[in-house]
């Protein structure tokens, strides 16, 4: 090894990040609280990003479709833009509300109406219980049961409960104001980088390429921009995925005549949003609401539910947002359960275009060492022939 000052500063780098990488290893519970400080303040800004990366995929769509001319008119393109993508929000938001209200309106009113029938049940049966009385009289007075003793337990653990009650619910208030702003805030970011997003880029480019190596830099960027599109892709494909499910439910609920067709599949829509596990809470919701008027429907509901899931999950899903992201389905699945694991319903969110993104690296990087070690591309990807036993 020749020892020059590159040597020595590179050598310096390694036991420096090694020395920190061990200290951060012994005191672990440190460390987590200071990310967790630092993602406290950092969270309007995170919360924008998120935000202001999720409007720019229908924003880019909507500004490249529209055709202003005239210099004046150019630069109010992106503002425009902008404000068509905050009413088409506002539209589907509105559009979901008004036909999940009344819905659940319905729902409640149907439970309100069918409570007394189910009261005068319930006292039907208790009065074919009272020839029983007599047999459970002697039995409890066969228990030797303290029930004084009980009921200082009950009335302690009732008082234990009512004061965390109270303290979690002042804490409840505070993380709601707390939520509320943060997202406010992250809101308002978010129009400021959406507006001024291609200044924001070329400012990114240039503490790039002023930090790191003009080589280096060319793959960050080749990174980033692999990352944008994937991420990109994963949003369209969930958006078409969701909206094909719920359209399957609707049609499939109409045809069979089971109520609340378009609630629940607005409500599987939205909940589909969620991989692979968020049609499910769509489906207990629309079993729970079928069920009040009639429960062999829900069991209908129940069985149409799983018919249709493994459709689209076989089907619809690998094909829709597994080709989008070019992740295979059996690393969608991964994707998925690491990341609830993880980071719960975000994380299922987040991983499958991450790692798709680490997967397409990862291809790119076993093609090119075979490339280089010059391996001939029939050992690869035929399989071996069988070994006959003699």
């Amino acid at each position: 090894m020749e020892w020059n000052k590159q040597t020595v500063k590179s050598l310096l780098l390694v036991v420096c990040g090694g020395l920190a990488f061990y200290c951060a290893l012994q005191h672990l519970t440190v460390v987590a609280g200071a990310v967790a400080w630092l993602a406290g303040i950092l969270s309007p800004f995170l919360v924008g990003g998120a935000i202001a990366f999720v409007l720019n995929v229908p924003m880019r769509a909507i500004e490249r479709h529209l055709s202003l001319r005239g210099k004046r008119s150019v630069k109010l393109r992106r503002p425009l833009a902008l404000v068509l993508t905050l009413m088409a929000v506002a539209a589907v938001l509105t559009l979901a509300s008004s036909v999940i209200g009344p819905g659940v309106r319905d729902a409640v009113k149907s439970i309100a109406s069918q409570a007394p029938s189910a009261f005068e049940r319930l006292q039907e049966q208790l009065t074919e219980l009272e020839q029983y009385l007599p047999q459970l009289q002697d039995l409890l007075e066969g228990l030797a049961i303290d029930w004084k003793s009980l009921s200082q337990k009950a009335i302690s653990m009732a008082q234990s409960w009512g004061g965390s009650l109270i303290s979690s619910g002042s804490g409840l208030i505070g993380g709601v104001v707390s939520g509320v702003s943060t997202f406010v805030i992250g809101l308002i970011f978010s129009f400021y980088i959406l507006l001024q997003k291609e200044k924001l880029s070329r400012q990114g480019r240039q503490v790039l390429y002023a930090l790191l190596p003009e080589q280096n830099a060319d793959r960050a960027l080749d990174i980033l921009r692999l990352a944008n599109r994937t991420f990109s892709s994963f949003l369209s494909g969930q958006c078409l995925e969701a909206v094909i499910l719920g359209s399957m439910f609707v049609v499939a609920m109409t045809l069979c005549r089971l109520p609340y067709a378009l609630l629940v599949g607005v409500l599987i829509s939205l909940t589909a949003l969620i991989p692979i596990v968020g049609a499910f809470i769509g489906c207990g919701v629309g079993a729970l609401l079928i069920a009040v008027s009639d429960p062999w429907k829900a069991l209908f509901f129940i069985i149409l539910f799983l018919v249709l899931q493994q459709v689209e999950g076989n089907l619809i899903y690998p094909h829709v947002v597994g080709s989008s992201v070019g992740l295979p389905s059996i690393w969608v699945l991964a994707a998925v359960t690491l990341g609830g694991k993880l980071m719960g319903v975000a994380g299922m969110l987040f991983f499958i275009p991450l790692c798709s993104v680490l997967y397409a690296l990862f291809r790119d990087f076993i093609k090119r060492r075979l490339g280089e070690k010059r391996v001939p591309v029939r050992k690869w990807r035929d399989s071996p022939p069988d070994i006959k036993q003699k």
